[in-house]
């Protein structure tokens, strides 16, 4: 049987969680002078980048929430963006970052193929924003690639050596990820059904 749209959605979902995993248990091995320290990337430090992952992905899940349950929009763009980093630890992250994920399951989990086309509003500063589900969501999971790929060359230049986060469920490579599915409370059967 073919997968359909939403399934792919939901195991990039997954996929994007257990990423953010295994990049914020490296992160947490940092001393707190490591994970603040000047690093060459778009944001300053990976204390700065991984707040911005978080920060972006609070404002897109609310966004997308809010369309679900036929709230109206966020009318304050900024409210999620007023302290660049609202979390002063990795740890802090870390536990902000797992809520956000299980959110972004949660969402993944309820789509339908043929809801895939409704549309997400959202208020920005002097606009206004209108997409699609489907297209959110590509966003949302590229953004968090494009900036974890950041944090992960900037472990390069620390003690903690970067983990591994290119692989996408590939099924021969199910062995890898066991003890990472077992940190977290999956199993592959939750991810690709029977």
């Amino acid at each position: 049987m073919t997968p359909s749209l939403s399934h792919h959605l939901l195991t990039h979902a997954y996929n994007n969680a257990w990423a953010n995993h295994r990049l914020l248990n490296a992160c947490m091995q940092l001393t707190q002078a490591e994970f603040e320290a000047p690093r060459t990337g778009f944001f300053p430090s990976i204390k700065a980048t991984l707040n911005h992952i978080l920060t972006v992905d609070w404002f897109y899940i609310d966004a997308l929430e809010r369309e679900l349950e036929g709230r109206e929009p966020h009318p304050h763009y900024l409210s999620f963006f007023e302290r660049d980093q609202p979390c002063a630890t990795c740890g802090e992250v870390r536990a902000e970052q797992r809520d956000a994920d299980r959110r972004l399951i949660g969402y993944c989990r309820q789509l339908k193929d043929d809801e895939l086309n409704r549309t997400v509003t959202i208020l920005r500063v002097g606009s206004v924003q209108r997409d699609k589900r489907h297209r959110l969501l590509a966003h949302l999971f590229q953004h968090q690639t494009h900036h974890r790929g950041q944090v992960h060359a900037m472990l390069s230049g620390t003690p903690v050596a970067p983990p591994q986060l290119d692989e996408f469920f590939s099924a021969g490579e199910a062995e890898l990820r066991a003890e990472d599915f077992r940190e977290l409370g999956w199993t592959e059967q939750l991810i690709w059904g029977a």
